[in-house]
């Protein structure tokens, strides 16, 4: 198995969203995207406690046209949406939503982080649908660690959770639009894992924390991004410190991407129908309800 080159090495950036200080490494600058994947934010915060949960975290908005993805590794997130669910899930469990022609959705900490404080850290990414199915009907796949299929090492010092497509013969749990392999990584200092890769799947890891060596000469450190070249087949990961891990891989779409906030189409005209659509509550409508 020949291993892929590095193409960019991307370190995130502090964005502002609405209030909310995290850390962006996609888009970046001259990338808007490594199709099929769109954006990537690092979240982690520690809450005070004394606060009521409609005063944390993010508050309705709506989606269409690709799949926003959480994968939580602190604490636990709220997901409530206009289609009716309404669910926590926590540390190490995995929001996977299909937004398809459109859902209002809102994000919150779990009810005891905002009343009694404590540590919360998401990523969040968002992978592009293809463009038939942007108008399909919106679905929500939430998946708690304990039902999140994994390959320990060999060596004892790691563990891959497998969240879509198929890795050692373990094959994730989540039905995605498009060919994907995605996978969370945790290994320990001196653990190394080696990950196949379909050749023309692009390809990217990123570090949350600690430090590990790709291929034997790349040096991928905290909260940052490594874009991988299509010349091979796999990657090497050898951790120098305990590391936390993420790896989006996936046949790209090669579509028109149009976007305007929320929204992910083809073109301006469809994003403009979407916007109008919202406005109207043909995405439906979400009434948030919170436990006193």
């Amino acid at each position: 198995m020949k291993n892929r080159s590095v193409k960019q090495h991307i370190k995130a950036f502090q964005v502002n969203m609405g209030g909310i200080f995290l850390d962006q490494a996609l888009p970046y600058r001259g990338v808007d995207q490594i199709d099929p994947f769109l954006l990537i934010h690092h979240w982690a915060n520690t809450y005070p406690g004394g606060q009521h949960q409609s005063a944390v975290g993010v508050g309705p908005h709506p989606h269409r046209g690709f799949a926003p993805v959480t994968f939580i590794f602190k604490g636990g997130v709220h997901h409530r949406d206009s289609t009716g669910f309404s669910e926590v899930v926590y540390e190490g469990g995995t929001q996977w939503m299909n937004s398809g022609a459109g859902i209002v959705h809102s994000e919150r900490p779990a009810k005891e982080i905002a009343e009694s404080g404590g540590d919360f850290e998401i990523i969040q990414f968002w992978v592009n649908a293809p463009a038939k199915n942007k108008m399909d009907d919106p679905t929500y796949q939430p998946i708690s660690k304990a039902d999140t299929p994994f390959v320990e090492g060999e060596d004892k010092l790691s563990k891959t959770y497998v969240i879509v497509g198929e890795h050692d013969d373990v094959k994730g749990k989540i039905e995605p639009y498009s060919d994907l392999l995605v996978l969370r990584l945790d290994i320990q200092a001196g653990g190394s894992k080696k990950i196949q890769i379909p050749s023309t799947y692009n390809a990217l890891i990123y570090q949350l924390d600690g430090e590990s060596t790709i291929n034997t000469t790349e040096k991928a450190l905290d909260k940052s991004m490594m874009w991988f070249n299509t010349d091979g087949e796999g990657i090497e990961i050898t951790a120098e410190k305990d590391s936390r891990i993420i790896l989006l891989s996936g046949e790209p779409i090669g579509e028109p991407v149009a976007t305007y906030g929320p929204f992910v189409m083809n073109s301006n005209e469809e994003i403009n129908q979407a916007v109008l659509d919202y406005q109207a509550g043909e995405m439906g409508i979400l009434n948030e309800e919170f436990e006193d």
